[in-house]
């Protein structure tokens, strides 16, 4: 047992017994970086090597002028590309906090209130997790019309409150927390605001994390919500505007206006990913304790 206790999982320091797994991981490693070594390459690639015919992996001459070509392409157009952005980046704001907030909420209410129809509405929301976008369609769009959404800058946002996946990760992580921490705060006098608020919030980061990013990414990449419900131009997103690039993907001049875009799509996915990678690591770990 001793021998075993002396091994580390996460060794901090490099040994000769390692090398079969670099060995493996690091090609492995390589192969998944080759598609976003590609897609900066692609972005910063001139209109001649763009069109280039075998195409190139890598860049032989990159320039920054096909993000000047973006931007001058929708000056002249009745909606400039900022507003697009703009637009995204406060829809995905706005849904990232306000969804963050009902989910953290509810899981709390879920896992340690008790009250009569708990079970009820928990079975709704893993129920829930069983239909995709498409199979509610229909009926997603008569509720959407039918409170008055259409063509309303809050279409993007009152749908994106309820988080079905993220309130079950999020209840299944709260449950791991004991009963008695809970009930040593309220001995203290905490309400259960306080006790959310004070306990179970930094207990749970690993939980938020994880749901951030996966609402950040549903949102920041939903084109979907803007061309079914949005008939007004300026009320799109970047998303959209990205997918009208590709359905014009054919066309030899929109190449480089595609190709920036796709990259100015991705780096916010990479960012907030990168940063709370490490937290993503941890529920996975917890995931499985009991």
């Amino acid at each position: 047992m001793a021998r075993f206790s002396a091994i580390k999982i996460n060794p901090t320091r490099y040994s000769i017994r390692q090398w079969p797994f670099y060995a493996i991981l690091i090609p492995i490693c390589i192969f998944m970086l080759l598609p976003l070594i590609y897609v900066f390459n692609h972005a910063l690639k001139p209109f001649d090597e763009l069109i280039k015919y075998p195409p190139t992996f890598f860049v032989e001459k990159p320039t920054l002028d096909n993000f000047a070509e973006l931007f001058k392409h929708t000056s002249t157009s009745s909606v400039p590309v900022s507003r697009y952005l703009f637009n995204s980046i406060i829809i995905t704001i706005c849904v990232l906090v306000s969804s963050l907030f009902v989910s953290t909420m509810a899981g709390f209410a879920l896992s340690k209130l008790r009250f009569h129809i708990k079970g009820i509405i928990f079975e709704i929301n893993t129920i829930a997790l069983m239909f995709v976008g498409v199979a509610v369609g229909i009926p997603r769009y008569l509720v959407i019309e039918r409170l008055g959404l259409i063509d309303n800058f809050l279409v993007h946002i009152i749908p994106g409150l309820a988080v079905p996946v993220g309130l079950f990760l999020i209840k299944q992580f709260i449950d791991q927390i004991p009963n008695d921490l809970i009930e040593a705060a309220r001995l203290d006098g905490a309400s259960d605001f306080k006790v959310y608020l004070r306990v179970i919030l930094p207990l749970i980061k690993p939980a938020i994390s994880t749901v951030a990013i996966l609402t950040f990414q549903t949102i920041w990449n939903d084109a979907g919500t803007s061309n079914l419900y949005i008939n007004n131009e300026s009320l799109r997103t970047f998303a959209f505007y990205i997918s009208t690039l590709a359905g014009n993907a054919n066309i030899v001049a929109g190449q480089s206006l595609s190709a920036v875009s796709t990259l100015i799509m991705f780096i916010p996915n990479l960012v907030i990913f990168i940063f709370l990678q490490a937290q993503v690591m941890s529920t996975m770990a917890h995931s499985g304790m009991k």
